[in-house]
């Protein structure tokens, strides 16, 4: 099957990322997005992430409902800070019977050259980027084992909906209402 890879810390996941896994499915000709929650993003402070297992379970709750989304967790048991070179040697080794792609954003790919083993990474798997205003890398961009892709953005973050919450203010349509009630008993129980 062909697997596309979403990463990401997903703190939380909204609806902006199941937009584009959405879009990548039909578009990339996916068989599965699986959405693989970062304990911790070499190039970000871990210190206003929600515990790992909160950011996972908030995935599972987001793609319960969709057969070809799948939440995973493979990172939590690998070294942190975790690199996509490894998680991804780890899942092909483990699932020799797919072909893994990169789904990214053209943000990501402005600095894909910094990354640990990122010419091992493009031997291994296609990346699919998808345009991201106002960041392009005209020359990887034109890489033969990269595709780039005019998929929808929406200009929200999860800082921005972490910032709605602690001002108690409403998240509503920018996350799943499943998600969102998990946010609202979370942020209840925290000030509890």
């Amino acid at each position: 099957m062909n697997i596309g890879l979403f990463f990401g810390s997903f703190n939380p996941i909204h609806i902006g990322h199941l937009i584009i896994a959405s879009y990548m499915l039909e578009e990339a000709e996916l068989d599965e997005i699986w959405f693989v929650v970062s304990p911790q993003n070499p190039f970000k402070k871990g210190s206003d992430l929600m515990p790992q297992e909160d950011r996972l379970e908030m995935v599972q709750i987001a793609v319960k409902n969709h057969t070809r989304l799948k939440a995973s967790d493979i990172e939590f048991s690998l070294d942190k800070p975790s690199y996509t070179i490894h998680t991804l040697e780890v899942l092909i080794s483990k699932f020799p019977e797919h072909k893994f792609k990169i789904i990214m954003g053209s943000d990501n790919l402005v600095h894909f050259t910094k990354w640990k083993g990122y010419e091992d990474i493009l031997n291994q798997a296609e990346l699919l980027v998808y345009y991201r205003n106002g960041f392009t890398n005209e020359e990887l961009s034109s890489h033969p084992n990269i595709k780039m892709f005019d998929a929808p953005v929406l200009n929200i973050s999860a800082t921005y909906i972490r910032d709605l919450l602690n001002k108690g203010k409403c998240i509503h349509y920018l996350v799943l209402p499943e998600v969102e009630e998990f946010l609202l008993n979370k942020n209840r129980a925290q000030k509890n």
